[in-house]
C-alpha cells in the first residue's frame, strides 16, 4: 500500500506555515497511529513501520516544520517543543482523532511526551524510542554541533557516505537500508549540489541554550513525564549517548512506569526498518490492556 502525501496549515507567533505528512491506510479508520521522527530525519523513516501497521490502523506521519516537505518558521527560535506540540494539536484537529497511539522517536518523543502529559489529551499508549526527560547534555551538544553545518557534496554517493557517518549509532543495516536512510534526507540544490532536507536554522535555540536553562528544561521534562497516565514502552538503544541506562530505570520506577526494552548492538536510535525492531511496536501497541 501506498501513502498519500497531505498538508495541514499551522501557526506559530512569527505567522502561518504548512506541515506536509504522509498517511497510509484506510483514511476512515478510527485507529489512527502517529509517527514522529527525531531532529534532522522525516517522515519517510517510518515507511517500513508504516506499512507493517496499516492493516490495523491509519497511520500518519507528519514532516516537522523546517524538514522535509514541510515549511519553513520566520523566526528559528520557535524551532522548539512547544511550537511543535501545537503543531500536533492542529493535525490531530484535521485528522478528526479522538484518540491516537503515539510513536517518538528522539524529537518525537519528546512531543509525544508533552502532549499526554496535557489533561484531556488524545493519547492512548505512547512509545519513546531511545529518548526521556533526563538526556545526555554532551550527546545534545554534540546533535547541535553538526546539525548547523552547512555540509554540500559534489556527488550522491559523497553525501551517502556523510550520512552513513554520522548516522554510525543507527546500528547494522544492509547497503539498500542506508541507501534509503540516506536519500530521504538529502536533496539537490539549484547548483547540483547534494545538501541535507532541513532548514539549518534548527541549530539556533540549541546554540543559544545555556546550562541553566539545560537544567530548567530537563525539571519541566521529568514534571511532564510525571503527568503522564497513558500505557508507555521506553525502547533504548543499549549503546545510546543520548538516555543513560540509569535514566531509563528511573523512567520505569515513576510516572508512567514505562515498560522498557532494549535493543543490543544499537545506539541513539533504533531505525525501527528491522523487522524485529517492528515486532516489538506491533506487540506492545496491539496488546489487550
Amino acid at each position: 500500500m501506498q501513502a498519500t502525501r497531505k498538508a495541514v496549515q499551522c501557526i506559530s507567533p512569527a505567522g502561518l506555515h504548512t506541515m506536509s505528512y504522509k498517511e497510509w491506510g484506510d483514511a476512515d479508520n478510527p485507529k489512527v497511529l502517529v509517527c514522529v521522527h527525531g531532529v534532522t530525519r522525516v517522515a519517510d523513516d517510518f515507511d517500513a513501520l508504516a506499512s507493517a501497521m496499516c492493516d490495523e490502523y491509519r497511520v500518519v506521519c507528519p514532516d516537522v516544520v523546517g524538514r522535509g516537505q514541510s515549511g519553513r518558521l520566520r523566526n528559528p527560535m520557535f524551532y522548539q517543543v512547544p511550537q511543535y506540540v501545537s503543531d500536533m494539536v492542529t493535525l490531530l484537529a484535521r485528522l478528526d482523532a479522538t484518540h491516537v497511539d503515539w510513536f517518538g522517536t528522539s524529537m518525537g518523543g519528546l512531543i509525544g511526551m508533552g502532549l499526554a502529559s496535557l489533561a484531556d489529551n488524545p493519547i492512548r499508549k505512547l512509545i519513546l524510542n531511545d529518548v526521556g526527560p533526563a538526556l545526555n547534555l554532551t550527546a545534545l551538544a554534540r546533535i547541535g554541533e553538526y546539525i548547523g553545518q552547512d555540509v554540500r557534496f559534489q556527488t550522491y554517493e559523497e553525501a551517502v557516505t556523510y550520512i552513513r557517518l554520522i548516522s554510525a549509532s543507527f546500528g547494522p543495516h544492509t547497503d539498500a537500508q542506508w541507501d534509503k536512510l540516506a536519500h530521504d534526507v538529502l536533496r539537490q540544490n539549484p547548483e547540483g549540489q547534494w545538501i541535507r532536507h532541513y532548514d539549518l536554522a534548527l541549530a539556533e535555540p540549541f546554540k543559544l541554550t545555556t546550562p541553566e536553562q539545560a537544567t530548567l528544561a530537563q525539571a519541566m521534562l521529568w514534571a511532564a513525564y510525571d503527568a503522564i497516565r497513558c500505557p508507555t514502552l521506553l525502547v533504548r538503544g543499549e549503546l545510546s549517548d543520548l538516555i543513560s541506562a540509569e535514566s531509563a530505570h528511573e523512567m520505569t520506577q515513576r510516572g508512567p512506569r514505562a515498560t522498557r526494552v532494549e535493543i543490543s548492538g544499537v545506539g541513539h536510535v533504533p531505525t525501527f526498518v528491522q523487522p524485529e525492531q517492528i515486532a516489538i511496536a506491533r506487540q506492545f501497541l496491539l496488546s489487550k490492556d
